[in-house]
């Protein structure tokens, strides 16, 4: 029996072979999942909507302008709201806001007020385009009658 003297015997042709497509597959593995990574990110995260396109809203939120005081109690259209445990209110991108970030501003909104409770439950912080568009509950008053003190004097 013939023994090698050294450490570094070479390997037999076939196992050379084999481990360089090994390593060739989990480098083609590797980099195609690296690849794919972002792309597969980009699917599933919800699409924002673009800088002034308009949002769809449920039929029954009503327009208003909201205030957070330093309190934590809610104004809308200046009476106080109970703000539900649950309260959502999204920017004019559709992201979420945190009450604590928007604590002294005032912001024309589209709003749900939950009708077990009569607490508000979502807010929608408006563009200036969404603004324009007529809503119910908007301080626009509309109405087929007129008041005497309406009438312009003569």
């Amino acid at each position: 029996m013939q023994r090698c003297t050294s450490s570094h015997a070479p390997l037999p042709r076939h196992r050379t072979t084999h481990t360089l497509h090994l390593l060739a597959l989990l480098l083609a593995t590797t980099v195609g999942a690296l690849a794919s990574g972002p792309v597969l990110a980009q699917a599933q995260a919800p699409a924002l909507p673009a800088p002034g396109a308009m949002r769809n809203f449920p039929e029954a939120a009503l327009r208003g302008t909201l205030h957070i005081d330093a309190s934590g109690q809610a104004h809308i259209n200046d009476k106080a709201i109970q703000m539900a445990p649950g309260l959502r209110i999204f920017n004019p991108q559709n992201a979420l806001v945190m009450r604590h970030n928007v604590l002294g501003q005032t912001f024309t909104v589209n709003y749900l007020i939950e009708k077990s409770t009569g607490w508000l439950i979502t807010a929608w912080i408006l563009s200036k385009a969404e603004v324009a568009q007529p809503r119910p509950g908007s301080t626009d008053v509309q109405r087929n009658y007129q008041f005497e003190s309406d009438a312009t004097a003569r």
